[in-house]
């Protein structure tokens, strides 16, 4: 058996596999964390490497209870800040806390006692089978058999140590994902880890948390605090960063906030991510610090979950999907102890295939080994953009993990935030080539400078601090964060995700008709020689949807309001007002361009340019849908533009706050007017292709009737929408074609017998989010 000492010793056995703490008999208090070093490698079950459990550190102690120790967490979310003992006890009595474990007592003296920590490390600590389950991923439960210590990553060190183990599950009728990504569906291996932390040293100053400061919010309920008193307390999540010279306008910090990269990323990704992760310090020097925030590449023998190391780390999946930063905290306080950024590492080749689809940059022969000067120009211009998205999320993350919030309004100032989501800003040059000079910011924004100012800049007193706050939007600045943006149906107008400019509509207006340019300039000249002509269907998709973000923005003003995360101010008017008629009117008509048959028809050139899937490829998730088998479909991809531009104009939530602000103001265009200018829109055929209006217009009843059947639906719209219903079905019942009595039949079902015409397939647009 092999000692390691530290803050709490192990004894390993590793001839017997059993793994012993030492903890003191009157125990301190830990911080505690659980994560997955080794993760399933699936975007849709979510189990990624390098995960942690929560955002939040558990503060545990261990209590000794005779012949077994438990592992106590305590309950920090409620709590009494007094000097009084027995108030705080009565807190602490009132809320449940949980015991996580309890250990064996192996050994026992008068300073410590030895624990048999195996089965504690040996468990399913990060939920794997409950996430299986949740993910339809099949019934499997933990095989001990096959499970056993993993001693490489198992360490203790003075202020912390660390446990780990590979774990392994078995179960019957793996589901489609699970199938995908692991080499025997039926037995899921991966590794979990486990943390012990020394508490963080006293001293840790908190500040206070404003809803418009740009921070997430740190809190806890305190039941100490005086009658009139908000109970729940806010603070802002941030790092232990003080000033060697705290008299000096500019110092150095006592002890920089080091970020360390992961060094399995390949170049040029791994240059690209150090430097969008050092744009954090020009926010730091912005607030008075010099050489306060830097990065490191990790070495090599590093655990990139050690408490020790603040991390970006390079997470492949099957498939693409979000990138994410957490900043672990301190659950007393709020202190930032670990930053972790999971960079999925697919995301860099959709901003590719968006580069090359827009712009065609190939040699009309192409060159897979860009052995010609203008593949070779290509090849580098279409990477650099990349890159430059590349920068710009190594940034966003890390932004996160400094406990910053989403700032989804900051495009509307010239893109004054990495903490947007960006959509690529391109252009169309004098010779009708979409350009991508300048597609994406480079540098830390400056409403990023003004956050990290918040948190750290020194102010005065309390009253200085909330006059910075202010200040803001006096300069232009808007703050509007998740929940008032993630999701077309918000009401928010002028925050929006993957949007450009401070003008939604003309912003708009200029996508659409880069869009067509795109779709004009589309040819075999956005394949690389040595390529499949079938893999065309893909790169068409971010073309044909170019408009899909812009959309959803536009259509926030029907019905939007504009409106701030204040609080009550001296001097300081509420701001919350709708979006005028006028312009209400404008985003009317430039939404209905996106269901316009003619510019939903997909030139005929490129009709004939992309054959079925050339073998040995398969389509996949990024592929479109069709009713043609395994011929691209254009009309498919007509409706599925058409239904997304549906899904914004005929939201429930939109319509009635259309219906309200048009009965007080009659400049903005009514819930009658709107789904009549969408009806008239679908009657114009495409040039050539009247299949394509025929279809929208099918489309477009079966919307209509499946939001008529929503529980939800206000019933003054719900009944604008049985007179719009009425009025197609009378209005087909003088034809006698096919198309007529279709609409018809539709019509009557919708209003008889509108539950089995909800079951009617929608086809949609492949995935958008994240770019």
């Amino acid at each position: 058996m092999s000692q390691q000492p530290g803050l709490i010793p192990i004894f390993a056995d590793a001839k017997n596999g059993k793994v012993y703490l030492q903890v003191p008999a009157k125990a301190p208090e830990y911080l505690y964390y659980s994560s997955l070093p080794q993760g399933l490698g699936s975007n849709d079950i979510g189990l990624d490497r390098g995960q942690l459990l929560s955002l939040d550190a558990k503060l545990v102690v261990f209590e000794d209870a005779g012949e077994k120790v438990l592992l106590r967490q305590r309950n920090t979310q409620y709590r009494a800040v007094s000097d009084n003992p027995l108030e705080q006890r009565s807190v602490e009595e009132a809320f449940a806390s949980s015991v996580l474990w309890g250990f064996p007592v192996v050994a026992r003296d008068a300073d410590s006692l030895l624990l048999d920590a195996t089965e504690f490390v040996l468990r399913d600590s990060h939920g794997v089978a409950r996430t299986l389950a949740a993910t339809n991923q099949g019934d499997f439960s933990l095989d001990a058999s096959r499970s056993a210590l993993y001693w490489p990553r198992t360490k203790a060190f003075p202020k912390n140590t660390e446990l780990e183990a590979t774990i392994t599950f078995t179960g019957d009728k793996p589901g489609e994902f699970v199938q995908q990504v692991a080499p025997d569906p039926y037995s899921i291996s991966v590794r979990m880890h486990h943390s012990f932390v020394q508490l963080p040293e006293a001293g840790f100053v908190a500040r206070p948390f404003h809803p418009e400061s740009g921070f997430w919010s740190f809190e806890y309920k305190d039941y100490a605090v005086p009658i009139e008193a908000e109970m729940m307390q806010r603070f802002v999540p941030r790092h232990r960063l003080q000033k060697k010279d705290p008299t000096a306008a500019i110092s150095e910090a006592v002890e920089p906030i080091v970020y360390y990269l992961d060094p399995g990323v390949p170049e040029p990704v791994r240059s690209a991510l150090l430097d969008g992760a050092k744009w954090w310090d020009q926010a730091f020097a912005a607030a008075g610090f010099k050489d306060a925030f830097q990065v490191k590449m990790l070495p090599a023998d590093a655990d990139p979950l050690d408490v020790r190391y603040n991390v970006i780390q390079w997470v492949h999946r099957a498939t693409r999907g979000w990138s994410y930063g957490y900043g672990l905290m301190d659950p007393r306080t709020g202190e930032i102890i670990k930053g972790h950024v999971t960079l999925g590492s697919l995301r860099v080749r959709q901003d590719y295939l968006i580069a090359q689809g827009m712009t065609a940059p190939f040699s009309a022969e192409g060159s897979a080994s860009a052995t010609t000067t203008e593949d070779t120009t290509a090849q580098a211009a279409l990477s650099e953009m990349a890159l430059a998205r590349i920068r710009q999320l190594s940034a966003h993350e890390i932004g996160h993990t400094l406990g910053i919030a989403h700032n989804f309004a900051a495009s509307n100032k010239d893109r004054a935030s990495v903490m947007d989501y960006p959509h690529p800003v391109l252009s169309m040059g004098a010779d009708n080539k979409i350009t991508l000079t300048g597609a994406y910011a480079s540098g830390i924004g400056d409403w990023d400078k003004r956050v990290i100012q918040y948190g750290y800049g020194d102010f005065a007193d309390d009253k200085t601090r909330l006059d910075f706050v202010g200040q803001a939007h006096q300069q232009g600045f808007r703050f509007i964060s998740d929940p008032d943006s993630n999701g077309s149906k918000l009401p928010h107008a002028y925050s929006s995700l993957w949007d450009n400019g401070a003008d939604a509509v003309t912003e708009l207006e200029r996508v659409m008709k880069l869009r067509q340019q795109a779709l004009s300039n589309f040819s075999s000249k956005a394949l690389a020689n040595g390529r499949p002509y079938s893999d065309l269907a893909e790169i068409l998709m971010p073309v044909y949807f170019a408009h899909r973000y812009q959309t959803e923005a536009a259509g926030k003003w029907l019905g939007g309001y504009d409106y701030r995360y204040q609080v009550k101010t001296a001097g300081e008017k509420l701001l919350y007002q709708a979006v005028a008629g006028a312009d209400q009117t404008r985003a009317l008509q430039a939404l209905l361009s996106t269901i316009n048959p003619t510019a939903l028809a997909l030139p005929t050139a490129v009709e004939q340019l992309i054959p079925p899937k050339a073998y040995g490829y398969s389509n996949n998730r990024e592929s479109p849908q069709g009713y043609t088998g395994l011929v691209l479909d254009p009309l498919s991809l007509a409706e599925a533009a058409a239904q997304h531009s549906f899904s914004i104009l005929l939201n429930g939530e939109r319509l009635a706050r259309l219906q309200w602000q048009h009965q007080t103001d009659n400049s903005v265009p009514s819930v009658a007017l709107l789904l009549a200018k969408v009806w008239q829109q679908l009657q114009t055929p495409a040039a050539a292709k009247p299949l394509i209006s025929r279809r929208l217009q099918v489309s477009y009843l079966l919307q209509i009737s499946k939001l008529a059947q929503n529980e939800q639906l206000a019933p003054e719209i719900r009944a604008e929408l049985l007179v719009l219903l009425n009025t197609i079905q009378q209005g087909a019942k003088a034809a006698k074609d096919a198309h007529s009595l279709l609409l018809q039949q539709l019509a009557t079902q919708a209003q008889k017998d509108a539950a089995n015409l909800s079951k009617l397939k929608a086809l949609a647009p492949p995935p958008g989010s994240p770019i």
